[in-house]
């Protein structure tokens, strides 16, 4: 997934979860790295991350 992919990801997810999306990616991105899948898991830390940056540094 291209960073403009998962920038406009993470915009949809913040959009239906809140402020809880960035512990959604993070619960996803375990749950991969647990089945073995280290690219997905890595794609889902890279959503956390955008939306932890969308969040600002008092609320991640």
């Amino acid at each position: 997934m291209q960073g403009v992919e998962v920038a406009d990801f993470a915009r949809q997810l913040f959009q239906a979860h809140g402020p809880k999306a960035a512990a959604e990616a993070a619960q996803k991105a375990r749950a991969l790295e647990e089945q073995g899948k280290a690219d997905e898991a890595t794609t889902w830390r890279r959503i956390e991350a955008a939306i932890k940056e969308m969040l600002g540094p008092h609320q991640s």
